[in-house]
This record gives C-alpha cells, structure tokens and sequence, in this order.
C-alpha cells in the first residue's frame, strides 16, 4: 500500500477539489492545491514533483507546512522585505527635481546627479542612481530617455 504523505480533512479535500474545478487560478495556488490533492491520492513526492515540473524538496516542504499551516500553505505569507527609505512626499520632490532645468554645463540631469543632487538638498539621507531610475520610471520622467530633458516627457506630443 502507497504511504499517503498528506491526509486532507474531508472540508479540505471538498475546498481543493472545488478550487481545482474552477477555469482560472494563480499559477503557484493550483500547483500547491494539485499536490496537496495527489499527495493525498497516495502519490510520492517525486511523482508530483515530475507532474506538477517543480523540485522534489518543494513538494515536500508544501507538504510539511500543511501539516501546520494547513490549507495557508497554498498563498505565500507577506515577506519583511526592506522597509520603504523614502516616501511620497521625497518622490515628487525628486521627481519636480528631475523636471527643473539642469545644472549648468549640463543638457539634462544624469540620474548619478539627481541621486547626489537629492541628497545634497536633504530629500533623503541617501539615495542610490537606481533607486532614482525606479521612482522616475514610475512617473515616466527619465530624464535620459528623451533629447530635451525630462520636461518633454511630462508633455504630450502631437
């Protein structure tokens, strides 16, 4: 007889299967509601792993946490991340700052002068060329990406 690896509930098993009947789902939540299910069928880890095309140590693990986190384990739990070093009102004054006229001797504002610029006038304590790129790429304000500086970007052509 095949070891079952997951014993589902019998309201789990009724959940994933109405779940997995469903047309539309996020690809990670129907791939740990498949292995649940099959784990539960008596399937082993590497023949889910081989069905589902995900390692044989990732089946594992959604089967261990569903031992403790039951029917949680199929949405990812929020990561700590890093938290936000500048804010709203710091974006729209680097974003006003890569807008102005540049700075004498030069036709547009680098994004390595907007940084030090920011920093410069206390927008931020500190702030790296990229991380001026991801917000102005937001607000589709690089002021790299046009001949006539920033500005032109803000104003649409006709």
């Amino acid at each position: 007889m095949a070891k079952i690896h997951v014993q589902l509930t019998a309201d789990h098993l009724l959940y994933l299967t109405d779940l997995l009947s469903k047309g539309t789902l996020p690809v990670k939540i129907m791939k740990r509601a498949t292995a649940l299910f099959e784990l539960h069928q008596g399937k082993t880890f590497g023949q889910v792993a081989q069905t589902l095309n995900v390692g044989y140590q990732t089946v594992s693990t959604w089967a261990s946490k569903y031992k403790t986190q039951q029917l949680s384990v199929l949405i990812d739990q929020p990561r700590s991340g890093r938290p936000l070093e500048i804010d709203g009102s710091q974006q729209a004054k680097l974003t006003a700052l890569a807008c102005s006229q540049a700075p004498d001797g030069r036709s547009q504002w680098s994004l390595r002068l907007l940084a030090d610029k920011a920093v410069e006038l206390a927008y931020c304590d500190h702030l790296s060329h990229n991380q001026a790129r991801l917000i102005l790429k937001k607000t589709s304000c690089l002021p790299i990406l046009s001949d006539s500086g920033a500005l032109a970007k803000l104003i649409p052509s006709t």
